[in-house]
This record gives structure tokens, C-alpha cells and sequence, in this order.
């Protein structure tokens, strides 16, 4: 039981440290077309995840209590989305489309994309945590299929995080070792998120539904401020937004069918 779960904790941060290694196969940045359509495939990914996987499970647990069942999922989802506001506010760092963003600092302009990165992973390691630790002690609505799914939807999703942060560093001169080592730090934060809220399983379990829609309201911040904007921007728009459908429906279709 207990290896699927590190499985499951490990196969998101996996999926960041192959896409940081881009830079050993790469000679020079990404082009702006596939920067917008892994922005795309990302962000159709995180929805797909967001709705499917944590809003759809949080909805059923709270089924009994009715007509207020919306309850856990909306509140929960609101101060996902508040979380995430704060630690936008508070945190230096760099959009994806390079615009300075948070307090001013003296931090790099590198340690800034990491620490970027590094938020976007953030509600997605307590998204695999929340999952599993519901799997793991029991929980009806959740199985380890269903679990699985979401792992590797984040992680198919991560792959291009791990670029996304490794490939400009690249192009601004570092080494290749380097840029490879921040891109895996920027991930990190993902196996820790989801141990940590494991551990607390015992804690937590209780307000699953809460965490579960919590978990969606950070994923979805992250969307739309920092991956639609990227995937948006003028020109080849259309790129960004076909391959955000792909992303939702091959999302769609883990889910349903491992679930």
C-alpha cells in the first residue's frame, strides 16, 4: 500500500525533472510556439485535474448534506484561490511572461522564475497528498486509480513547468548542469507538499471535501494568472488554445477511465 503512494508522491516530480532535462537535448530557448502550446497543454491539464479529480470528489462526499452540499466545494475553493492571491502578493518572482511580479527585491531574475515555478507546484503536490492520504485511510469516493490519475496528469503537465523554468536560464547564458538542478528544485515542492498532508492525513481527513476543493481553487489561480496569459499573448493565440483542449480532454480521459 504504502509504495503506491510514494509512487504516487514521486511521479509528478518525476515529470518536472524531464522536462528541466529539455536542456541537455536543446541548443538554444524554446520558440514562442511551443512555449504557448506547453502553456496550453498545461493549463488545460490543471482544469481538467482541478474539476474531474478534486471539485467532482468534494461535491460527492458533502452529497449528504444535501442541498447545501455545495457548501465545502465553493468555500474551499474560494480560499484555494485566496492562498494562492496572498502568496502571489508576497512572494518575489516572475510571471511566465517575464513580467516582475510581488514585492520588490534583490533577488535574480533567475531566483525569481524558480520561486514562480516553485508556487505553481505548490497546490499541486497538496492536490496528490489530499487524494491519496483519502485513498489510503478509507475514503469510499476515492480510489487508487483515481489517484493515479491525477499523479500522472500533473505530471504530464509538470513536463513542461520543468522546461518552462529550465530553458530561459539556459538561453540567458547558465550552464546546463545548472539550469537542469533548478529546474528539479522548482519541484521539489511537490513530494513534500504531498507527504506532509499525508502525514496530517489523520488531521485532515474530517474537511477532505474542504482540502479537496481547496486544492482545485489554487490549481485554477495558477491557470488563470499565470498560464492563460502566457498562451494568450498575441501572436499564435490559436496554438495556446488548441492544445489547452488537448490537454482537458487527455485529462478527462485518465480520469474517467482509470477512476
Amino acid at each position: 500500500m504504502w509504495w503506491k503512494v510514494a509512487e504516487g508522491v514521486l511521479i509528478p516530480f518525476l515529470g518536472t525533472s524531464l522536462g528541466a532535462a529539455c536542456v541537455f537535448f536543446l541548443k538554444t530557448g524554446m520558440s514562442k510556439r511551443v512555449e504557448k502550446a506547453l502553456a496550453g497543454f498545461a493549463s488545460g491539464i490543471m482544469v481538467a485535474a482541478s474539476f474531474f479529480s478534486l471539485i467532482v470528489p468534494a461535491l460527492e462526499q458533502a452529497a449528504p448534506m444535501g442541498k447545501l452540499s455545495f457548501v465545502p466545494a465553493a468555500v474551499g475553493f474560494l480560499i484555494g484561490m485566496l492562498f494562492l492571491l496572498v502568496l502571489d502578493l508576497i512572494v518575489p518572482h516572475i510571471h511566465l511572461d517575464k513580467s516582475e511580479e510581488g514585492p520588490r527585491s534583490g533577488l535574480k531574475r533567475t531566483t525569481k522564475l524558480v520561486l514562480a515555478v516553485t508556487l505553481h507546484n505548490l497546490p499541486e503536490g497538496m492536490a496528490v497528498g489530499i487524494v491519496y492520504a483519502g485513498w489510503l485511510y478509507g475514503n469510499a469516493e476515492i480510489g487508487i486509480s483515481g489517484a493515479l490519475a491525477l499523479a500522472l496528469g500533473i505530471a504530464l503537465q509538470n513536463f513542461p513547468e520543468g522546461a518552462i523554468v529550465s530553458m530561459p536560464l539556459l538561453a540567458e547564458g547558465m550552464p546546463k548542469g545548472k539550469t537542469f538542478l533548478y529546474g528539479v528544485l522548482s519541484g521539489i515542492v511537490e513530494p513534500i507538499g504531498a507527504v506532509l498532508t499525508i502525514v496530517a492525513a489523520g488531521l485532515i481527513l474530517p474537511v477532505l471535501p474542504y482540502l479537496l476543493s481547496f486544492a482545485a481553487g489554487a490549481m485554477i489561480y495558477v491557470v488563470i494568472e499565470e498560464m492563460i496569459p502566457e498562451m494568450s499573448e498575441a501572436p499564435h493565440t490559436n496554438i495556446g488554445t488548441i492544445c489547452f483542449a488537448a490537454g482537458f480532454v487527455l485529462m478527462m480521459v485518465l480520469d474517467v477511465a482509470l477512476g
